[in-house]
């Protein structure tokens, strides 16, 4: 990249330059791939397709295909490879939902396919390339009385269940339910579906007689969710009645993402098999008779990575439609992204065609240990194309070539060049649970001097840090910090034992292995111990508000939509009775349970928070709501404590990747500046320096 400046690189510059290649699909041949390239427009963000040749020989340059003020996404090419069906949204435009079009590849016309007044979610084409199968929202209203949602408020809501809400959704007044379509102009649309439950992830049967479908159809899902992999007779778009759906595919926790191998025996899925779904047991594959006559085998049961992409940075984009698979390579091999120490790459999984059950060991497409992020697969042709990271490098397409990730595209990370990016140093600091890997960013030329350093916590616990940083992590560097990046117990893709000793203890286990990250950092001379800055979002905003409510370690603190009160969070987060049961956190329903909750409740500890803490805060957040935070944040008002809280008008959880770009800015700046202020001082902070100074 570019060498150090000596002006730091301004958020707004770094954001508004900011391209993420969000998704993706292969043509069937594996001749080409559609490619959706995101970027900021105005105050907001635009998204387009871009046609990628994936021949063997000199690549050609991408061809653009969509254009204007849109969202294009979910890009679906035809069975053919002559048109590519894909979503759009205008943005800005008043009540706009998303509806389905279709574009012919060969510079043709281009139709929309839905004229449906709410929301399409996802579509997929038929094998013979005449119908397309859609879900969108649809349906009377499950609470409104009154006024409909889409036309203003209603006047009010009756709510019998706990799924009503979603962060990124809002209220989920309507179900998406599945629809199946002629794809030619103002072909009518037949429902497929219809109930009290949604429809995901659908795949067609290779003979086009049947779709499947992830769909929770149990009375009581709201209290003990867990989705199963259903079909519903696809019929002809004419026909006026269709079957009741059949089940095909059941696990004792949940299944998703179903796929039929091209012979049509068999349903992949990803999925748990151990009732109630512990946190420390990993998604996997399974295979199961396509007919539902059979139970599912799981195709790796030892494997203990989680099948997805379970790991963090916001060069991804991270609220796009990643496809992890499963995909069927042929009827003897089926593809997923597999996410192992931090990294997420394609895994191949042997499946015996005759009985369905795993042909042998599953192994990693790409060898050795490639510091990769790869969140979006695709196959077509015996080519395998992912989306993703390649150490520091921003997403490009990528395909898998003898084993190495071969880059296709350069539109993804081109405008890095305009910016300085960390030196990435990967370590294992002694833990008393085992070696804890974690990355330290710093200053390019830095060498290995103490720095001031910010500890920047992950969130989930079920997340873990990459190898490429995020754009955060980036700024703080080029004002002359150190990043330490641990992947402590709790974070996933280094096995079920590294999760379950955090399990139900949060504050214990996983701080004394943050503890002892920036306790090596420090030993090996890179970090100067009094001045050392704290950062997390989400539970990394929890981690933040605990290590300063029980150390006096940290000069500065940024916490963002994190936790301070477990007994509140346990009803007002979106999620959080099912969060709370499956991470062995406790409920509030006993005494024990509350008693369990407070024990790891930041608030409990709030008379001892004396580092100066800046909370930011997404203001439509469902997962972690301003109602818990404001706690804290009133707590150490009335103790005269410095503290800031700063809140973002209608943003949800992931605002910093995905909110709007001047919400994001400031969130940036009021962080840095937060930094500066504390750890550096005025002087220093008014001219700092890339290269630590």
């Amino acid at each position: 990249m570019t060498p150090p400046r000596s002006r730091p690189a301004d958020p707004g510059d770094v954001i508004r330059a900011q391209v993420v290649l969000e998704e993706h699909d292969q043509a069937p041949d594996g001749s080409f791939a559609i490619v959706v390239k995101r970027v900021v427009a105005g105050n907001g963000y635009v998204s387009h397709l871009w046609q990628v040749p994936l021949g063997r020989r000199a690549i050609a340059p991408p061809r653009r295909l969509t254009s204007g003020r849109v969202r294009d996404t979910r890009p679906r090419i035809s069975p053919d490879g002559r048109r590519v069906a894909f979503r759009r949204r205008l943005p800005g435009a008043p009540d706009s939902v998303s509806s389905l079009h279709v574009l012919e590849l060969d510079g043709g016309r281009a139709w929309t396919l839905s004229r449906k007044r709410h929301e399409v979610e996802e579509a997929e084409w038929s094998p013979d390339g005449r119908r397309l199968a859609f879900t969108a929202e649809t349906g009377p209203a499950r609470f409104i009385v009154g006024a409909d949602a889409g036309r203003g408020e209603p006047t009010a809501r009756v709510i019998r269940r706990l799924d009503f809400r979603y962060d990124e959704s809002g209220f989920l007044d309507r179900w998406a339910h599945l629809f199946v379509v002629d794809a030619a102009p103002r072909a009518p649309a037949r429902q497929l579906t219809a109930g009290d439950f949604g429809v995901a992830g659908i795949a067609w049967h290779p003979d086009g007689r049947k779709i499947a479908f992830a769909a929770d159809r149990k009375p009581d899902g709201d209290l003990r969710p867990g989705a199963s992999i259903w079909s519903v007779d696809a019929g002809a778009a004419g026909d006026e009645e269709h079957a009741d759906p059949a089940l095909l595919l059941e696990l004792a926790a949940w299944a998703g993402r179903p796929s039929f191998s091209p012979d049509g025996r068999w349903l992949a899925a990803t999925g748990v098999d151990i009732p109630h779904g512990p946190d420390d047991v990993s998604p996997t594959l399974f295979v199961a008779p396509a007919d539902g006559s059979g139970p599912a085998v799981a195709l790796a049961p030892e494997l203990d990575r989680p099948v997805g992409h379970w790991n963090d940075t916001d060069l991804t984009g991270w609220t796009a439609d990643s496809r992890t698979g499963p995909f069927w390579l042929d009827d003897g091999t089926a593809v997923a992204i597999v996410s192992d120490r931090g990294r997420a790459v394609p895994w191949a999984f042997p499946v015996d065609a005759a009985t369905g059950r795993a042909g042998g060991a599953p192994e990693r497409l790409v060898v050795g240990d490639a510091d990769a992020t790869c969140f979006s697969l695709s196959v077509g042709g015996e080519i395998v194309s992912v989306l993703g990271t390649v150490e520091t490098r921003a997403p490009e397409l990528l395909t898998v070539d003898r084993g190495e990730l071969r880059a296709r595209t350069s539109i993804g990370s081109r405008w890095q060049a305009r910016f300085g990016w960390p030196e990435m140093r990967r370590v294992i600091a002694p833990g008393a649970g085992g070696g804890i890997e974690t990355w330290i960013a710093s200053p390019a030329n830095a060498g290995d001097r103490p720095l001031p350093t910010i500890v920047d916590v992950h969130g989930g616990p079920l997340g873990a840090w990459a190898p490429a940083p995020s754009v955060e992590v980036m700024l703080l560097v080029e004002r002359g910090y150190r990043v330490v990046l641990p992947n402590i117990r709790g974070s996933a893709t280094y096995g079920r034992g590294w999760i379950r000793g955090a399990m139900g203890d949060w504050g214990g286990v996983d701080a004394d292995d943050v503890h002892a990250a920036l306790d090596h950092a420090v030993g090996l001379g890179l970090v100067d111990p009094a001045r050392l800055g704290v950062l997390g979002l989400s539970y990394g905003g929890f981690m933040v508000h605990w290590l300063v409510g029980t150390s006096e370690r940290f000069r500065a603190a940024v916490s963002e939509n994190g936790v301070a009160n477990q007994v509140s969070a346990w009803a007002n987060s979106d999620s959080g009775v099912e969060y709370n049961r499956a991470a062995s956190l406790g409920d509030a329903l006993s005494p024990d349970g509350v008693d369990k909750l407070w024990r790891q409740s930041p608030l409990r500890h709030v008379t001892s928070i004396r580092t100066p803490l800046l909370m930011l805060q997404a203001g439509a957040d469902l997962r972690c709501p301003p109602a818990d935070n404001e706690q804290l944040f009133t707590a150490l008002r009335v103790l005269g404590r410095e503290v800031e809280y700063v809140l973002y008008p209608d943003e949800y959880h992931v605002y910093q990747a995905s909110g709007r770009p001047d919400r994001r800015i400031d969130r940036m700046t009021r962080m840095l500046d937060w930094f500066d202020r504390h750890l550096l001082g005025a002087e220093q902070a008014t001219g700092a320096r890339v290269s630590g100074g």
